[in-house]
């Protein structure tokens, strides 16, 4: 069986944005379209190449600056063939338009009650559906904050995956019940729990596949890996706004060229690689002992010199 790949990218009003008191157009246009590598961009390019991808959305900010930017950027998407779940910050809740961040509920949503996640998951559902999605059946929480009382929640409200385990970021805030290497799809809690791919950069240490995150060299050697040992997934994350610099004033030729990249890997091999959207259900194996790539001094030296000039070079503002 070829391996599944979800690329997906978490799709958000941004609260540094927020933070920073722009004004609403601002935000919405550097949270969503910044440096014109945003959103629309990053849907071309995924056509160019006959990739399907998942826009995990996240509606919460309408609650400060209602429902039009979210429809927007979700018609968007449909138009565009590929697929919106679910997606949740939930300190938007709190917050208020033009106090600059200075009111805001709690940022992660394992510190909630579980009859609070499931009155949050609901109601960022409905919203979801209000902007004109189908319902959700997938969900990606902020920041990976997601514990086994989150799975319990998404489960009676009837989804049937969940892709918020992170190793790297495991026990906090990712805090399901799964090992910090299990990267393999697995039946947990009454749902199919779809982790994030992750890397062994150096011995001991374990890097997710993120554009960002990994060199286009990184992501070659995760994916020949997958192939080779036939995982049953991998999981990529990427989000509307990672392509241009923080300020979101100009692109990041650094990782701008890893997305290029990556669309190109993956067109490459599509007869061994299935880019998968959550609603075609893909058949997969579940709970197998996949591992994540073991490290290279070589390939990790690479990307750090990489990200030493994304940082001092592309991240400057425009």
């Amino acid at each position: 069986m070829a391996t599944r790949v979800f690329i997906t990218i978490d799709t958000e009003i941004m609260w540094r944005h927020h933070v920073a008191g722009l004004d609403v157009e601002t935000i919405v246009q550097r949270s969503l379209e910044p440096a014109n590598v945003g959103v629309a961009w990053q849907l071309e390019q995924l056509a160019r190449h006959g990739l399907k991808a998942c826009f995990f959305v996240d509606p919460m900010p309408a609650l400060v600056y209602g429902l039009d930017p979210i429809k927007r950027v979700v018609g968007a998407i449909l138009e565009a063939g590929q697929e919106v779940q679910l997606h949740l910050h939930p300190n938007w809740t709190g917050a208020h338009a033009g106090d600059k961040g200075a009111t805001y509920g709690a940022f992660e949503l394992i510190d909630y009650s579980f009859d609070e996640q499931v009155e949050l998951l609901s109601g960022a559902s409905d919203m979801l559906v209000a902007c004109g999605a189908a319902e959700p059946i997938a969900f990606r929480s902020g920041s990976y904050s997601a514990s086994d009382d989150t799975l319990g929640a998404l489960a009676q409200l009837g989804f049937e995956y969940d892709s918020s385990h992170n190793g790297s970021e495991h026990p906090w805030p990712s805090a399901i019940d799964l090992g910090a290497r299990q990267i393999a799809p697995i039946a947990h809690r009454g749902l199919i729990e779809v982790p994030v791919t992750l890397i062994e950069d150096r011995a001991g240490h374990l890097r997710h596949f993120q554009i960002c995150a990994l060199s286009a060299g990184e992501m070659r050697a995760a994916l020949d890996h997958a192939v080779v040992r036939s995982h049953s997934a991998v999981t990529i994350v990427s989000h509307g706004f990672e392509l241009a610099n923080r300020a979101g004033t100009r692109p990041n030729a650094v990782h701008v060229r890893r997305f290029h990249a990556l669309c190109r890997m993956l067109a490459s091999r599509r007869g061994v690689l299935v880019t998968e959207h959550f609603a075609d259900r893909p058949r997969m194996a579940l709970g197998q002992d996949d591992a994540p790539l073991g490290p290279s001094l070589l390939r990790t030296r690479w990307r750090q010199a990489e990200q030493l000039w994304s940082n001092l070079v592309e991240e400057r503002a425009a």
